[in-house]
């Protein structure tokens, strides 16, 4: 059995741990407000400014966007969406480990050199770089503080390399908030633009209107569509960072817990050995008595 010196020395670093653990879920639980609140209010805009777009082009057969072309895949790009900093569970291995999945999938077909790695997070960047990923460009700084200028010149950069024909498909992965406790990782295309099918698109009676168009439909299209684009790689950051967060707070809560139970498991030990210590001295004294 430990000594009474080791166990109460254990006591005092768990303890200290503990502090440090609950400091940071209060830290994390206070950034996660903050990035529910942004993501709510952003999600409706997003949302309806999709349907719009969605509305617009089911409508208007005769009005195609580069964005839209569908050709065969030869190059992809993979925007991956992870944190800058650890304690947050599984959140950034999860994002890790789907990512190799992907690559592995389209290296069979295309050859892994031809799948292009856009890192948002410095994890995710680590990741990839030592699976020797062809990574494009890292962006650290938005993981952190996300900001629509970071996430709009990445996909200005993404859309003008499609429209190029430099890539034909761009996914995005990232974690879905759903709650504090769930967080679904999320693989999603992102160009081309593509319709929904008749039976899966929602039911509005406004689909039908025959729209009044100004400026002309051709400009409207070209202004609307990498405004959706734009809109739609900032809510998958939100997104991201909220459920970041939320990881963080729930593995800090979960780091707090072990530490309560452990500091009480020590303090039953630390009891034990403090009796049988005592039993011992009184058994000496009662021994030396005796004689």
């Amino acid at each position: 059995m430990a000594s009474l010196k080791e166990v109460k020395g254990r006591i005092a670093s768990v303890n200290s741990t503990r502090k440090i653990t609950s400091a940071m879920k209060m830290v994390a639980s206070a950034k996660l407000h903050r990035a529910q609140s942004s993501i709510s209010n952003m999600l409706p805009y997003e949302t309806k400014l999709h349907a719009m777009l969605t509305a617009f082009l089911s409508n208007e057969a005769d009005i195609r966007s580069p964005y839209m072309e569908v050709r065969p895949v030869k190059r992809v790009a993979i925007v991956a969406f992870s944190s800058n900093s650890s304690l947050c569970g599984a959140y950034n291995a999860n994002v890790a480990r789907q990512l190799n999945l992907m690559v592995d999938g389209y290296a069979s077909q295309i050859g892994k050199e031809n799948v292009l790695i856009f890192a948002i997070g410095k994890k995710i960047a680590h990741a990839a770089k030592n699976e020797g990923l062809n990574i494009q460009d890292v962006l650290l700084e938005v993981a952190d503080k996300p900001s629509y200028q970071g996430t709009s010149d990445l996909a200005n950069k993404l859309m003008k390399m499609y429209a190029d024909k430099e890539i034909d498909k761009v996914e995005l992965l990232y974690h879905h908030f759903k709650n504090t406790a769930s967080q679904i990782l999320t693989r999603e295309d992102y160009l081309p633009v593509s319709l929904p099918e008749p039976e899966e698109a929602p039911v509005d009676h406004n689909w039908a209107l025959d729209y009044i168009f100004e400026p002309s439909k051709a400009d409207l299209l070209k202004t609307l569509v990498p405004q959706v684009l734009g809109l739609r790689m900032y809510t998958a950051l939100l997104d991201s960072n909220t459920s970041e967060h939320a990881a963080r707070t729930m593995a800090m809560q979960i780091a707090t817990d072990n530490a309560n139970d452990l500091i009480q498991d020590l303090t039953v030990l630390y009891n034990k050995s403090r009796q049988q210590a005592i039993t011992n001295e009184l058994l000496d004294i009662i021994g030396g008595t005796m004689k």
